[in-house]
């Protein structure tokens, strides 16, 4: 279902990561929206609450897009629910010539006006630590 509000805001989330446009990717959310990825604690969000709100995401895309050369995302399935989609898959992340693979499971969720509500990502950091690769 490639045209349910989820997956077109999906669509706008990685199209803006992949042309580096921080405020074609704020523009998809939603004024109280959360990212969490990953989920939990991490590097990126040591108490594991998750970025909320557009100042806290605008942050995080400094932190986690900004410094990468590329982010290229590798969906195999994909799953439509309502508001919600689930994609399982990868996320190959390079920087400083390295590349890394996020393997995992990864969530939008928009509300009725298709802004993005949420966007989750279930992958383990030490696995992806673990896979990079000089290049």
């Amino acid at each position: 279902m490639t045209d349910s509000p989820a997956h077109l805001a999906g669509k706008r989330s990685r199209d803006a990561v992949a042309a580096r446009d921080k405020e074609a990717w704020l523009a998809n959310f939603a004024d109280d929206a959360i990212v969490e990825d990953p989920i939990g604690p991490s590097h990126f969000d040591p108490e594991g609450k998750g970025h909320r709100g557009r100042d806290a995401i605008s942050a995080f895309w400094d932190m986690a897009i900004a410094p990468t050369d590329k982010i290229e995302f590798v969906f195999d399935k994909t799953y439509h629910c309502g508001n919600e989609e689930a994609n399982i898959g990868h996320i190959l992340i390079t920087a400083a010539g390295h590349q890394v693979t996020a393997e995992g499971v990864f969530t939008y969720k928009v509300d009725d006006d298709g802004k993005m509500l949420a966007l989750r990502a279930y992958w383990e950091v030490d696995q992806a630590t673990a896979s990079a690769r000089k290049i």
